[in-house]
């Protein structure tokens, strides 16, 4: 089999005929020459759309570092960054790759940063790396906050003891496609849609900005996006009773999902990372870090952006989860929500930051949260310990192990096929780059952030939704 894909193809998926098309030509002769058509299209539009995502992939990132650098403004009078940078807690130090940490020690030099700290599922990101916390004295990041703002796990646990959950497959399923949608870019048409009390929001009215993305919030409220957002139903299990959330102890099915703002929350990143880049001039290595001044109209509309973007991420899940509840004809025994890529005002040491949380779960004490391992390996609910070294932040996953380039030039669809079967979960779409192999370990994981969090039950996937085309998230 030879992959035979041509400039035209390229310029079809929004690539320019410039260096850019050429040199995506020749990694493509060199690299995927064994790689279906689909599947390189797929790749090669997922990197034109989102570079950042592929600076750490050992083939593609000559290729996103031209997209990113075409798209730098020239510097001019640029803030200098600080020499002698504070240091900052890592968690899972032994296996949290250079790149990350790199992204970190330059963040750490921003004039503005206060503290920071590394989780244990970190890797390199765009800007702020993924599992990257920063707190910073009264100025806001996009890129320390992230494209999909206000991403988020939601975890409903239901009255159905796990014994009455075997023998329906076929109505989970059923269900669960009927009332999901995946993938960048889609939509409910106008009778599917749902209505929720967000879409009144005022801060919609408070730009025009905002306001020209009613129609596109509206549209994609209550669907998932692509590349690791899924929505799956699976077991948990409490090993002894949790009087905080009124459980006892057993093994009851529940539905996770996890996904953000959408196209709303990508447009929004877009707009202001741009707008700090030209407000905030920084040395080049340090440039996706550009900040906005908390106290600056374009700091205090970010703001309220972001958390209007936070709010529409935790509406969707919510239309979700009302949606599959009501399906299967379930009672809610409790439900847990946390989000990430996000930034908030807390107090810390005394004085009030911001803190970001880039791929990293709010911890402090007694704040529930989720962490999901893989689609076959088990995610965990947990009850942070208010850890200030790590700046009340866990994990917000396992974290990538592997480029979505080398998950999918290594790993086949009979042996995800197999994991699959092994761990008697039921996959629906998901391209081999979200395979879970392709993931840390996530009780090397969990075993890094004792200190962060306690465990208080354990989630295990059994059937798993994603993006058909493997798409990466908006």
């Amino acid at each position: 089999m030879k992959t035979n894909i041509t400039g035209n193809d390229l310029l079809k998926i929004g690539y320019s005929e410039d260096k850019i098309l050429g040199l995506a030509l020749n990694i493509i002769a060199e690299h995927f020459s064994e790689v279906t058509a689909a599947e390189l299209l797929a790749l090669f539009k997922k990197i034109k759309d989102y570079p950042e995502s592929f600076l750490d992939d050992s083939v593609l990132a000559s290729l996103a570092k031209a997209m990113i650098e075409e798209a730098q403004p020239k510097e001019i009078d640029t803030i200098a960054l600080v020499e002698n940078a504070k240091t900052y807690a890592i968690f899972g130090e032994n296996y949290i790759e250079d790149g990350a940490r790199n992204q970190m020690d330059i963040a750490m030099q921003l004039p503005v940063t206060e503290a920071g700290a590394l989780m244990p599922d970190a890797h390199q990101g765009y800007g702020l790396p993924i599992g990257g916390v920063l707190a910073t004295n009264n100025a806001i990041i996009p890129y320390g906050v992230g494209v999909d703002i206000g991403c988020r796990m939601a975890l409903s646990i239901f009255d159905i003891p796990e014994k009455h959950y075997f023998g329906k497959d076929a109505m989970y399923k059923r269900e669960l496609i009927a009332f999901t949608k995946f993938g960048a870019g889609k939509e409910y048409r106008s009778l599917e849609r749902a209505d929720h009390e967000v879409l009144e929001n005022e801060a919609f009215n408070s730009t025009p900005f905002l306001k020209n993305l009613h129609g596109k919030a509206w549209a994609q409220l209550g669907t998932s996006g692509g590349g690791n957002h899924f929505v799956e139903w699976g077991i948990i299990e409490f090993a002894e009773r949790d009087e905080v959330l009124n459980i006892d102890k057993g093994r009851y099915v529940a539905l996770l999902t996890h996904s953000g703002s959408r196209g709303l929350g990508a447009t929004i990143a877009s707009h202001y990372t741009k707008l700090a880049k030209e407000i905030c001039k920084l040395p080049k290595e340090a440039a996706n870090l550009a900040y906005l001044d908390l106290n600056s109209p374009e700091g205090q509309e970010y703001w309220i952006a972001m958390n209007l973007a936070g709010d529409y991420a935790s509406a969707c899940h919510e239309v979700i989860h009302k949606r599959l509840t009501k399906a299967i004809g379930a009672k809610v025994l409790a439900k847990v929500e946390n989000h990430h890529n996000f930034a908030w005002k807390e107090i810390l040491n005394g004085e009030e930051v911001i803190v970001h949380r880039k791929g990293a779960t709010p911890a402090g004490k007694g704040v529930m949260g989720i962490i999901p391992g893989s689609m076959t390996a088990p995610g965990f609910l947990v009850r942070g310990k208010g850890e200030t070294s790590s700046i009340n932040s866990a994990s917000h996953g396992a974290g990538r192990l592997m480029s979505r380039t080398k998950a999918i030039q290594s790993i086949t669809r009979s042996e995800m096929k197999a994991i699959l079967k092994d761990h008697g979960v039921t996959l629906i779409g998901a391209g081999l780059d979200e395979a879970p192999m392709a993931y840390k370990d996530i009780h090397q994981v969990m075993a890094a952030q004792t200190d962060l969090v306690d465990v208080v039950a354990k989630f295990e996937p059994k059937m798993v939704r994603m993006a058909d085309d493997g798409s990466r998230e908006d």
